[in-house]
């Protein structure tokens, strides 16, 4: 039976209050589907309930295989604001919008990253497992330091790192911050330092946090010859996207006492396999991909995911947070 109703499918991770707004519309028909569903068995999916005209993801792919299974699409979402496995060039030809979910997750991600610049100075897991161990009597050798006045630079001046930048500034860190798509009085009126070349300024500081976008230009971005510019008392924390840190180039720097350490959310491959020679190291610290979902995130995440969908069939997209504004504009 012919039906006029938008069809979506929604990653299962929608909180109730997203799944809300889709129900009170008597136009929408919404279907869940696993966040950890195969490439083959979601192209099937959307086979099977083509025409599907909006799918909100969250770790799932989506490019021009996808938009011919769904016979349709009108909006792509991610709840979410990273979107490397989407084919946004892909989307534009066809002018379907892709959306993420803005500011929802930023402060949540930031936090993640102030807290592990804490963990690792701190020396939180060795001081942990030390008292667990009823080893109270080394304390003395595992002497904590304090971030008031070290030097960390955020790599990524957007809604992530510039909160992660003001976290900072509020901890009386020395921050610099490099983003060659930021000016410098936007970086300055921040209470921040702006670095144009971010060569020359590795070398001064205590901790890099990384926040830039994962693309063409920074896969690889702290490779060997990057590493190897920060002093050997320097942690690096990632809470970007897996691949902007060359994983080997890092293992070796860590192991060599050419850095002190890292923190890690993100990596290479996800999930990340059990023999990856860097979950070996103590002097690493590491999270599954989670910076951004707390609960509140997945709150806000969903509302605005939900927001994204509806806004777009509607005809009016929210366009702040469409990526590829040009085919809203």
């Amino acid at each position: 039976m012919a039906t006029n109703k938008k069809k979506l499918l929604i990653v299962e991770t929608m909180p109730q209050d997203g799944w809300a707004l889709f129900r009170e519309r008597g136009d929408i028909e919404a279907i869940e589907f696993s966040n950890a569903i195969s490439a083959a068995d979601f192209n099937a999916l959307l086979r099977q309930h083509a025409p599907v005209h909006g799918v909100a993801l969250g770790a799932t792919a989506f490019g021009r295989n996808e938009i011919v299974s769904a016979d349709g699409i009108e909006v792509v979402t991610r709840m979410g604001v990273g979107y490397d496995a989407v084919d946004v060039p892909a989307l534009t030809e066809i002018k379907v919008p892709l959306m993420t979910t803005g500011i929802a997750n930023s402060p949540s991600v930031a936090e993640a990253a102030l807290f592990m610049m804490l963990w690792l100075a701190k020396r939180a897991a060795e001081l942990d497992a030390m008292v667990k161990a009823g080893q109270w009597a080394k304390r003395l050798g595992a002497i904590p330091f304090d971030l008031l006045g070290k030097t960390v630079v955020v790599v990524g001046f957007g809604r992530i790192g510039s909160r992660t930048a003001k976290r900072c500034v509020a901890m009386e860190m020395n921050v610099l911050v490099y983003d060659p798509f930021k000016s410098k009085a936007e970086i300055e009126a921040a209470g921040c330092k702006h670095v144009a070349d971010l060569d020359a300024a590795l070398p001064q500081v205590d901790f890099v946090s990384i926040h830039c976008p994962k693309s063409s230009q920074t896969v690889g971005m702290f490779d060997a010859a990057r590493l190897q510019r920060l002093k050997p008392s320097a942690y690096l924390v990632n809470t970007a996207r897996g691949g902007i840190v060359d994983e080997a180039a890092l293992y070796a720097a860590l192991t060599s006492g050419q850095l002190a350490g890292a923190g890690l959310d993100v990596f290479e491959k996800e999930p990340a396999p059990g023999d990856n020679p860097l979950f070996k190291l103590a002097n690493v610290i590491t999270a599954p991909h989670l910076a951004g979902v707390t609960s509140e995130a997945l709150y806000r995440m969903g509302l605005q995911t939900a927001r994204n969908i509806l806004s777009v069939l509607d005809g009016a997209p929210i366009r702040d947070n469409v990526i590829n504004r040009e085919v809203v504009d």
